[in-house]
């Protein structure tokens, strides 16, 4: 099961289908938005927009509501309708929600305090190929105010989130995307939450502003010197461990830098 989506996937509205083409042309992928974007009496006249205006199925995920929301079946019937083949379903709170899909793919948004917990169990759910997660629905549904500090750093319980999201994936050898930025004026929060996804291993960021693709495609690039530095060390390598300039080299720290190579060759980054 291979996830192939990203680096930057950008939400998108699905009751504007005069914004799809763009939002397609401007990221790697599109999230065609049913649920938090689109006021509920709008839903209906954006599911059959969805499917007059279609765009790469390889390319373009539809975000439905979720699975014990009013809006679920028609939301599922109009994707059986068209040839989309992947979905994001929102707060995911356990197995029980991921019943009913059929051949589709799943990336299951762990967003509730329930969805958390319960991320080893949903990731191995076989349409499950991928997780998200999302920290403005965490905290809400803790009956907190804000996932957030003054300075914009996550909270704690936000980071353990994010955290608990990324090994419940990688453990289950499906992708991880990291959660959206809201501030979207602030570059340089992007560009450091970017990097750390990119250095912990997330597979994607979402994003809710074209602007913000830039950035994040900018964080998953390595650098000239970073991609010059790994082959390098993987010319040098001896089998087992050895010594390079001074550091202790083995099997995980060549395949972080094989890592580097391969996203150095990736068109999408």
């Amino acid at each position: 099961m291979t996830f192939l989506l990203g680096p930057a996937l950008l939400f998108c509205p699905a009751d504007r289908p005069d914004r799809y083409e763009k939002a397609a042309e401007r990221a790697d992928a599109v999230i065609l938005d049913l649920e938090d974007s689109v006021a509920p009496e709008r839903r209906a006249g954006a599911r059959e927009a969805l499917l007059a205006h279609p765009l790469d199925p390889a390319r373009t995920v539809i975000r439905i509501n979720p699975a014990q929301s009013a809006d679920f079946r028609a939301d599922l019937a109009a994707v059986g309708r068209s040839g989309y083949r992947m979905v994001m379903l929102p707060k995911v709170a356990g197995v029980r929600d991921l019943a009913g899909f059929g051949s589709l793919e799943i990336i299951a948004l762990c967003e509730t305090a329930a969805g958390i917990v319960a991320a080893n169990h949903i990731a191995v759910h076989p349409n499950v190929v991928a997780l998200m997660w999302g920290a403005e629905d965490l905290v809400a549904s803790l009956g907190g105010t804000s996932s957030r500090f003054a300075d914009g750093s996550y909270r704690q319980v936000a980071r353990h989130a994010r955290s608990v999201v990324l090994l419940a994936a990688g453990a289950s050898g499906r992708a991880a995307v990291d959660a959206v930025h809201l501030d979207i004026a602030d570059h340089d929060g992007l560009a450091a939450e970017a990097e750390d996804a990119a250095a912990s291993g997330f597979a994607a960021v979402a994003c809710i502003h074209p602007g913000q693709v830039h950035t994040i495609r900018a964080a998953f690039r390595p650098s000239e010197h970073e991609v010059a530095a790994a082959r390098e060390l993987l010319a040098a390598a001896e089998g087992g461990v050895f010594q390079f300039r001074g550091r202790m080299i083995d099997g995980p720290v060549l395949a972080q830098a094989a890592e580097v190579v391969r996203r150095e060759g990736d068109p999408a980054r």
